[in-house]
């Protein structure tokens, strides 16, 4: 359902023949987003429900959450609605404004999975970053000289400039324009940002030619990525995620969504140490030791393909987790723009009309059910992956 959204709800047909041309309105239309197309100047902001087709397969419920119908306000699944035909019935009523609750329910579906499953992606790639580094190498393995120490710092902060602060503006504009602007410009800041700290690497080089800095330091990692958890832990999340997103300029659900997913990385950077503790001692790892094998590849070759177990798991429950905070923000109204409809926006427009049952359970229903969904799958993962059960 969340993949086809735009294919079960929507004001455009599927495939439509137009005065001779046949169009694929909705598939035109994720080409204009991602800014590979442009609309024909006859179909720029038109109705698309009264163009005179030739014929047309309209999808399952011929309206957008956007959408508003004056003349059905408030109307529950049970009431007379003035509508032409039944094919623009309004099937689980609507709300105040007249916003069909079905068409919302559906393209809400997909809001709710992709904060969910982005979110915990950028969690995963930041919570097994610092997981394996701290799990490998403890605090007597890491090793590095201190010109490394002082540029590959000092890089940083200056890759963190000019690649993402210096170019808020553009990435916020080309976020405005369409999700296509926004990943291209997002690509080109993760390369200046790499090309930056490549640029600092190369001077290391020369700097360890001075007798000084080229002395190796024993860097405490794991104490380090520990005490860096426990400080973002022991900030309550929702409140940290609240106080991020209320300060964002201007809204977006892709901002909710790196919110959640750098705020909620702690449980997985927790498993990943504790598994790479373990695995680091094993007989394998200590056999591609001793072949010479760089400690990249060991970490992501040898040790992190024998850790993902309790990493998976944490990230099943960590999905169910977003749902709920992103239902949470839209409930109350912060971080999600306000013409974006998601299940927690329709459980809010329930407060302003108690008699509205139909705005409270269904949605409420979807993120119960979601969440369950979810939850039992990683109760599933913890017991098919634990090898005492196997047994």
């Amino acid at each position: 359902m969340a993949i086809f959204a735009d294919f079960l709800a929507n004001e455009k047909p599927i495939v439509a023949n137009y005065k001779g041309t046949i169009y694929f309105p909705i598939l035109k239309e994720y080409a204009v987003d991602l800014g590979f197309s442009n609309w024909n100047k006859e179909l720029v902001n038109v109705s698309w429900k009264e163009l005179d087709y030739e014929w047309k397969i309209l999808p399952l419920t011929p309206y957008l959450p956007k959408n508003i119908d004056f003349l059905n306000t408030s109307v529950s699944p049970f009431d007379e609605q003035q509508v032409t035909s039944k094919k623009w019935k309004h099937w689980l009523g609507t709300d105040a404004l007249g916003h069909d609750v079905l068409a919302g329910m559906i393209h809400g579906t997909r809001i709710a999975l992709l904060v969910g499953i982005i979110s915990m992606g950028i969690a995963a790639l930041i919570g097994i970053f610092f997981g394996a580094i701290a799990g490998y190498y403890g605090d007597d393995k890491l090793k590095m000289s201190i010109s490394s120490i002082v540029l590959y710092s000092f890089g940083f902060v200056i890759a963190i400039f000019y690649a993402f602060g210096a170019r808020s503006y553009v990435l916020a504009d080309a976020l405005g324009n369409s999700f296509g602007s926004f990943a291209l410009e997002l690509f080109i800041s993760i390369i200046l940002f790499f090309t930056i700290l490549l640029v600092f690497k190369i001077f290391s080089y020369f700097l360890k030619k001075i007798p000084f800095l080229s002395k190796p330091v024993t860097i405490p990692v794991d104490i380090i990525i520990s005490r860096l958890i426990e400080v973002v832990v022991s900030i309550p999340r929702l409140f940290l995620i609240i106080s991020i997103a209320a300060v964002v300029a201007k809204p977006s659900i892709f901002i909710v969504m790196m919110i959640i997913g750098l705020t909620t990385w702690t449980g997985i950077a927790r498993f990943t140490r504790a598994e790479l503790l373990r695995i680091r001692n094993l007989e394998y790892i200590e056999a591609a030791n001793a072949l010479g094998y760089r400690e990249f590849r060991i970490i992501i070759k040898h040790a992190l393909p024998n850790a993902l177990s309790p990493i998976l798991i944490s990230i099943a429950f960590g999905i169910a987790s977003a749902i709920l905070i992103e239902s949470t923000l839209s409930f109350i109204g912060i971080g999600v723009p306000a013409e974006t409809i998601t299940w927690g926006s329709l459980l809010a427009a329930a407060r302003q009309d108690a008699a509205a049952w139909w705005l409270a359970i269904f949605p409420g229903f979807a993120i119960f059910s979601t969440v369950t969904i979810y939850n039992l799958i990683g109760e599933g993962l913890t017991d098919a992956m634990n090898p005492k059960l196997k047994q």
